[in-house]
């Protein structure tokens, strides 16, 4: 095993730590009210009804992305970096709107452009995890 392929190796483990802890905290109450509180109007459906549901499933998505991260086989690994990816594009919108209401949201009402250049950042280095 090169050089590459060790720290390949280490940045997946970090990335699949990550993902894993996201993805378990989301089933936290509190924090899933925050999540779901989070999804923007549109998203949410009527009465807010999906938002939970949502959150759920984004949850379920981060950690078998996480796992998948540390399989030994190639292609789940580059199909797991991909679905994280896809994740990260498609929770943005429920970003951007705590973006847009840092009083309601707090700490985790991170500014839109870090949290797009962080989301990317994320994405580049799934990318550079499993090629």
């Amino acid at each position: 095993m090169d050089a590459f392929a060790i720290a390949q190796l280490v940045l997946r483990i970090i990335l699949a730590a990550v993902f894993l802890g996201m993805g378990a905290a989301h089933f936290v109450p509190r924090v899933k009210r925050t999540m779901a509180a989070m999804v923007p109007a549109p998203l949410a459906g009527p009465e807010r009804r999906w938002a939970p549901t949502l959150v759920v499933v984004s949850s379920v998505a981060e950690i078998l992305g996480g796992l998948g991260l540390l399989a030994p086989w190639w292609p789940v690994r580059f199909a797991a970096a991909l679905g994280l990816i896809a994740l990260l594009i498609a929770v943005f919108p429920a970003n951007a709107q705590a973006a847009r209401q840092p009083e309601r949201f707090g700490a985790v009402a991170v500014p839109l452009v870090p949290r797009a250049i962080g989301q990317a950042v994320l994405g580049l280095l799934l990318l550079v995890s499993v090629i």
